[in-house]
């Protein structure tokens, strides 16, 4: 089990994730969750406009935010700021719990990237959505009530420190190591 964070060493960090490239920056891990509970660390995804991240449990998973009750392509993808992922989670073995397929050293922030934002990521474009990407129990339970506190926190949702919700627009394929940039509107 990690140690619970303290809500005064993750606003300490702030600084240092305020200072991720707002322009272009990298890929510094991708994780797939191919069930429930279950991380596979991958150096190469493919991207695809329909299922999302090929192996990924997504494409399968319900969501109480659709009309069907079918996967919710506005959360086909979710991005963390690997600044923030190693504030909250420590060691990058420990990253993936947080439950996000990529871990991107960019300003995620709403000013730098609000929703319809596109971004190219290796030779795939992923787009911006509206629905922010916030923690939940399983968070909490892995990383501590500080750790939701600080990425639920006006600063910490302007920033998306938990992450943000993503679509896939281009598919492709994404190696860890890749440069993730804006793709100018």
């Amino acid at each position: 089990m990690l140690q619970h964070a303290a809500l005064t060493r993750l606003e300490e960090s702030l600084d240092h994730i305020r200072e991720a490239p707002a322009d272009g920056g990298t890929v510094e891990l991708i994780a797939r969750r191919p069930a429930v509970d279950e991380r596979e660390v991958l150096t190469e995804a493919r991207l695809d406009v329909r299922d999302g991240l090929e192996g990924d449990s997504w494409c399968v998973r319900g969501s109480s935010r659709t009309p069907d009750g079918g996967p919710n392509r506005e959360a086909q993808l979710t991005l963390m700021n690997a600044r923030a992922a190693a504030a909250i989670a420590g060691e990058h073995e420990h990253w993936p719990l947080a439950g996000d397929q990529f871990y991107v050293d960019l300003d995620l922030s709403q000013n730098n990237l609000p929703p319809g934002s596109r971004v190219q990521i290796g030779s795939a474009v992923i787009e911006f959505s509206e629905a922010p990407h916030t923690g939940c129990a399983k968070f909490s339970a892995r990383f501590g009530v500080d750790a939701l506190r600080f990425v639920n926190s006006p600063i910490g949702r302007e920033l998306r420190l938990r992450g943000a919700n993503c679509r896939v627009v281009v598919g492709g394929t994404v190696r860890a190591g890749d440069t993730i940039r804006k793709v100018p509107s």
